[in-house]
């Protein structure tokens, strides 16, 4: 029964699908998304005086702003390799960074290739619903004077309080240049980590809980889940400190000496963000071996409660063995009170075995 039920949970679809969407990655398989029948582009230029909003209808429309003397971040929302590729031919774009951008499952990584900085990394969010961690892979390419984001998802994007920014006049992302927007947007993906850290944790605390107050089969199920939350969570994070170092290390002309600093800050976010998942991590391992020593503990004191009704069972059993034997003369056989002797002490040797039990603290 137990083997029935915990195998029912484990392999439900749910659980058989999400496995797979986790494990499955190959960056060289042809990318097998729907495309959009037509992609979403918004378009922030910028100066310290002014900033213009503007929602083209096509992807020519961005071409104009290649030469734009202001700064200009080209948001596309909604990937079709045909737009993307466009792009790529009026912005320099080499077939290989295009091809990342189209790609499944790349791993988090920066480039720079024919003077321009190419950025891939997974922006995450958490379905409180579903209770997973959902991952959204974000290309960002820094030239001069523009930044163009590609993403897949406008509605998980936790870029609304930049665009905010973008509107006030005093902001250091209106003040600085294109560099400094792209410092924005890895920083803002890179704090977003930790709200999802955070939403995890009380999957994780409840559990804790759960197991302590009382560990069931579904107790186990929950772990195995949040430990393949745990899987797309590392894999999301620990690349991208290799990719913050990666930039910080760079000499390109892009990015100002003075923006230079504020790339150090992210690199402790992102340090803090990969030493908490690993936190997160030995948690859930620490948790199945809760479980197992609950599961265990349960166990033991079952089995400790019928050794006891055993033993106490042993006495009654013994002499009723002993009177019930087929023989003519038995002791107390004929006597009067032959029966409740025997039935008596069927009673008073179980209980003074109980008192010598509880005095050895044995139950």
């Amino acid at each position: 029964m137990f083997g029935t039920k915990y195998l029912d949970l484990i392999l439900s679809s749910t659980g058989l699908l999400r496995t797979k969407k986790v494990l499955q990655v190959n960056p060289t398989a042809p990318p097998t998304r729907v495309e959009p029948e037509k992609s979403i582009i918004t378009v922030f230029e910028y100066s310290k005086d002014e900033v213009l909003c503007k929602q083209l209808n096509k992807v020519e429309d961005a071409f104009p702003f290649l030469h734009s003397p202001s700064n200009t971040w080209i948001n596309v929302d909604g990937l079709r390799k045909e737009d993307v590729d466009k792009l790529a031919a009026q912005f320099g774009i080499h077939p290989l960074i295009a091809e990342d951008i189209i790609s499944i499952g790349q791993r988090p990584k920066t480039d720079e290739i024919d003077g321009l900085v190419f950025c891939l990394l997974n922006m995450l969010s958490f379905n409180k619903a579903m209770g997973i961690v959902e991952s959204e892979q974000l290309s960002i390419i820094l030239g001069r004077k523009f930044v163009i984001t590609f993403q897949e998802d406008p509605t998980k994007d936790p870029f609304n309080p930049l665009r905010d920014k973008l509107k006030i006049s005093s902001s250091k992302v209106r003040q600085l240049g294109s560099d400094f927007l792209f410092y924005s947007l890895l920083d803002y993906i890179v704090d977003y980590y930790f709200v999802v850290m955070e939403n995890l944790a009380e999957k994780i605390e409840d559990l804790e809980e759960e197991i302590i107050k009382n560990a069931n089969n579904r107790s186990l199920v929950k772990i195995n889940m949040l430990r393949k939350e745990m899987i797309v969570l590392k894999r999301s994070i620990a690349p991208v400190r290799e990719l913050v170092s990666s930039i910080m290390r760079s000499e390109t002309e892009l990015i100002e000496e003075r923006t230079e600093k504020y790339f150090k800050d992210v690199y402790d976010h992102i340090i803090q963000a990969h030493d908490l998942s690993e936190n997160y991590r030995d948690m859930m391992m620490n948790l199945q071996d809760l479980y197992l020593s609950n599961v265990n503990l349960r166990m033991n004191e079952v089995m400790k409660v019928m050794a006891v009704v055993t033993c106490l069972l042993a006495p009654a059993t013994v002499i009723g063995g002993i009177f019930g034997m087929n023989f003519d003369i038995i002791p107390l056989m004929h006597n009067t009170w032959g029966f409740f002797i025997c039935v008596g002490l069927m009673l008073i040797i179980p209980i003074v075995m109980l008192r010598l039990f509880k005095k050895r603290g044995w139950f």
